[in-house]
């Protein structure tokens, strides 16, 4: 999440009473956790698996429970609870702020858009022009939405990213501050779930059409034109080129890349990048054909069997 006003990281030191190691004078422009990190940014890392790969990240400045070599114009913070000190500075900069109308007096809606009987729009969204929102859709706050947008019946826009942090036994909810993102000419389909990102945006490319019943997990980035159909789920911090076609019950996991133009046929599980222009199928999903050969194998195998003669 880009800041409103840069940081200076001698006053985060000062209030957190943390250590600082390495530039006194760096200027924080961003909060960001590891998967959206920017040159400006400010992260955290408490586990000295991930320590190495922190360090040499993209990140300005770097909570951290240890104190190691800083790199060469960098910035860390070494404190005893680098995720708390991270999620509170989260807080700080994007506060929950309680709804008093169904309509938020701070949002902004576009001219000719038409919301229907108990839609819900938050605090700082924005609405482009000639939208239609349908019954009881959720906007959470600093949800931006295109022009010539339609959202069925049901749908939620922005809800809290599911991302947490293990504490010992526990899981501490990383509070939310990315955005959900709608372009122009997309279509929702009643009953879907668009969340936020963790500190970047969630963003579905103009065009685009979602069927009902459709999950977007937070991060993910659709491109333009694609078609999910009924029931497709898209893990977190996932990428889907233009012009994809996902249908009925694709399972998408995190971090995967799908090229534009890809087709993954119904019911399959992707859980590994799949390259653009081609049709895929099954769970892990493959080349369509591939998969199509592998089950023509296995309905033979059953006459096969009963060829095989067994030798002592």
């Amino acid at each position: 999440m880009k800041l409103n006003r840069a940081l200076n990281v001698k006053d985060i030191a000062a209030k957190y009473n943390a250590k600082l190691i390495g530039k006194e004078d760096n200027l924080i422009g961003s909060i960001n956790e590891i998967h959206k990190l920017q040159e400006d940014s400010i992260t955290f890392v408490d586990h000295p698996k991930y320590f190495e790969k922190v360090l040499a990240s993209k990140a300005l400045v770097i909570l951290i429970n240890q104190e190691l070599s800083c790199p060469k114009g960098k910035t860390l913070l070494v404190v005893a609870n680098p995720f708390e000190v991270y999620n509170q500075l989260a807080l700080d900069y994007r506060p929950f702020i309680p709804s008093s109308a169904m309509i938020s007096p701070l949002a902004e809606i576009g001219e000719a858009t038409i919301l229907q009987p108990n839609v819900f729009v938050g605090n700082y969204v924005k609405i482009g022009k000639n939208c239609l929102i349908h019954p009881n859709v959720t906007i959470y706050d600093y949800s931006e939405i295109g022009d010539n947008v339609i959202i069925h019946a049901n749908t939620t826009i922005g809800s809290d990213a599911y991302y947490f942090h293990k504490k010992g036994e526990q899981y501490e909810k990383m509070h939310t501050i990315g955005r959900a993102i709608i372009e122009n000419d997309v279509e929702i389909g009643s009953s879907c779930s668009i969340d936020s990102g963790v500190s970047g945006d969630t963003i579905i490319g103009a065009g685009t059409k979602l069927d009902s019943q459709v999950h977007v997990g937070h991060g993910v980035v659709i491109g333009k034109n694609c078609l999910l159909c009924a029931q497709v789920a898209i893990a977190g911090k996932s990428s889907i080129g233009d012009k994809v076609i996902l249908y009925g019950k694709v399972g998408v996991s995190k971090d995967i890349n799908i090229g534009e133009e890809a087709v993954v046929l119904a019911s399959s599980n992707v859980d590994k990048d799949l390259p653009a222009r081609g049709t895929y199928f099954g769970s892990p999903a493959i080349n369509a054909r591939d998969k199509w050969k592998e089950m023509a194998i296995v309905r033979m195998l059953p006459k096969m069997w009963g060829r095989i003669v067994f030798r002592d």
